[in-house]
């Protein structure tokens, strides 16, 4: 079911979205060689509690924490512990929270102190996806275009794009219609109206597109080894465009 927000509605997911979006910046500052993912997500947890909201993430489908935490060739769904970051390595940041009924959803990579230049650049156009996604957004767009624009930008540069996780309609549950792949063909898919809030969130590999899921049932690599990225914003569809909902 894809739901049409009021305007009522998207004031409230504004709301929870500068609450998401203070919680990954959060996470980001506290991303340095010799700390824990569980420090970070203990640190998120605080923030979004003291804040007002709940974590979405937390207790979903049985999810043990309140980020996802997915460091190097970890694409998405890494569930923090006691693993220590190193310096040269990238973590993918994911995190939700709701406030009033409403959810808020982002994400963003970032290095652990210096990195390679091929990571950084990995980084640099995963967010260029994101952000051309993003400004294609307005009422008659359909998703295959802003599907294929990542696709297109993501492989001209040699990148594989994940296909089996893709991003969502988001409002009053986290995940609701329509689906938003990050690949795809002109012309296909559903049109955008306005009032819809969708996320859109690319999911990068440096090598390949395949991916596969570890044993914890939750983590999700690539089938390469190579390092992924992840961007991600809440969107709400206006008459002639977009806004971001998960900015501060």
């Amino acid at each position: 079911m894809i739901e049409l927000k009021t305007a009522s509605q998207i004031e409230k997911m504004r709301v929870a979205g500068r609450l998401t979006r203070g919680a990954l910046e959060l996470a980001g500052s506290l991303i340095a060689p010799g700390v824990t993912t569980a420090e970070i997500d203990k640190a998120v947890y605080q923030f979004i509690t003291q804040n007002g909201g709940q974590p979405s993430f937390l207790g979903y489908a049985g999810y043990p924490a309140s980020v996802c935490l997915s460091v190097n060739d970890e694409v998405i769904h890494g569930i923090p512990g006691k693993r220590v970051l190193k310096e040269g390595d990238i973590v993918s940041v994911d995190v939700g929270a709701v406030v009033d009924g409403w959810h808020g959803d982002n994400a963003a990579t970032f290095p652990v102190g210096k990195v390679s230049d091929e990571a950084q650049k990995l980084m640099d156009v995963t967010k260029q996806c994101l952000d051309t996604a993003i400004s294609l957004v307005k009422p008659g767009v359909r998703l295959g275009d802003i599907g294929f624009a990542i696709q297109s930008l993501a492989e001209s540069h040699g990148y594989g794009v994940v296909r089996e996780f893709i991003g969502h309609g988001i409002g009053s549950e986290m995940h609701q219609g329509p689906d938003v792949p990050n690949y795809g063909k002109p012309g296909r898919g559903i049109r955008l109206e306005k009032g819809m809030t969708i996320a859109i969130e690319p999911m990068i590999n440096l090598k390949g597109h395949e991916v596969r899921i570890l044993s914890d049932g939750w983590t999700v690599v690539t089938r390469s080894g190579s390092v992924s990225a992840h961007f991600e914003n809440t969107i709400a569809v206006t008459d002639d465009g977009a806004e971001i909902l998960t900015k501060l």
